[in-house]
């Protein structure tokens, strides 16, 4: 019990740590701690400025990982971020020189501004875990989360993420724009310079790596399965939806929802973990009809109307 104990301990630092970095966004702290151990990559889509960059960066000095972060742009290869094969004359071989993702967490800045075929490159390393150069495949450091940000706006240069990509992050998460305590807050804080520079490893990647093992064993109910495939399902069957949660949505679902219990000191999940996730890791993979769009309708809103009218199970004895 005593493990467990030390375990939600680490998992308190971390947050400490990236509460006192990023300042009055305990919700979306809690969605990146959840993602950390269910091992899910995340996107965050913002406006410039709000911290995305300072939240990832902690993360990683929080753990001890190794940081590594892409500036994405048009002008961005495929092998800029996986690397190269370079040839020694010496030695009469190649040498394989690892690129910017391979690394325990990476940032993908402005994900939306590198072209289609670069951001193709980063799906294999996102599902697989793994690069191929010239034939030879080579493993990320284990854990590899992959954090992306990309701009709501409609700036010029933007490249529409496809939606396999899309299917492939966890969780999307929005942090918004401080309200005006917490910014004059921050603006004290950041007089003494960057937080997240000052922050102490309070983790190791070993802690993790174990935290997730740990976080896979958690009981899940035949009930709750059946609850959380019902929401799935009813996305591809609701009018206003054009394409739905696929399987892999549900499994993202599943592995969030046994963190989100975790991090709340269970050994099993309850409807609430897979109710209060939903709209995390369901909406950025919906897509609406036109005329649904046009209406106004909101993935988030076809979400709440689905949950809403979704059966959860009675309370089960156990």
């Amino acid at each position: 019990m005593n493990h467990h104990i030390e375990d939600l301990k680490i998992c308190a630092l971390i947050r400490n740590n990236l509460e006192s970095s990023i300042l009055g966004k305990s919700k979306e702290i809690s969605r990146l701690l959840t993602a950390l151990l269910a091992g899910g990559h995340v996107l965050l889509e913002d406006v410039p400025g709000t911290g995305k960059t300072q939240l990832v960066k902690s993360l990683a000095r929080s753990i001890g990982g190794q940081f590594r972060r892409i500036q994405c742009n048009p002008d961005l290869l495929p092998t800029d971020i996986t690397g190269v094969s370079i040839y020694h004359p010496k030695e009469e071989a190649f040498q394989f020189r690892p690129g910017p993702v391979v690394a325990n967490i990476v940032l993908a800045d402005e994900i939306n501004r590198a072209t289609t075929k670069t951001q193709s490159a980063l799906l294999e390393v996102m599902e697989e875990r793994r690069v191929s150069v010239d034939g030879f495949t080579h493993e990320l450091p284990v854990p590899f989360l992959l954090f992306a940000t990309q701009n709501p706006i409609e700036f010029e240069g933007t490249y529409i993420l496809p939606e396999a990509q899309l299917d492939r992050f966890m969780m999307k998460l929005t942090l918004g724009y401080p309200d005006e305590q917490t910014e004059k807050q921050m603006l004290l804080l950041h007089h003494n310079g960057r937080p997240a520079e000052q922050l102490e490893q309070v983790a190791s990647i070993e802690d993790i790596v174990r935290l997730q093992a740990k976080v896979r064993n958690i009981h899940v109910d035949d009930a709750i399965a059946d609850y959380l495939v019902q929401i799935i399902r009813r996305t591809r069957s609701h009018a206003a939806v054009q394409l739905g949660a696929s399987p892999r949505a549900a499994l993202s679902l599943l592995a969030a929802a046994k963190a989100h219990a975790f991090l709340d000191d269970r050994q099993y999940v309850i409807p609430d973990d897979v109710k209060e996730l939903v709209p995390a890791v369901l909406e950025h993979r919906l897509l609406l009809q036109a005329e649904a769009r046009i209406n106004g309708v909101t993935p988030l809103d076809i979400l709440n109307d689905i949950v809403g009218q979704t059966k959860v199970p009675v309370r089960l004895e156990r």
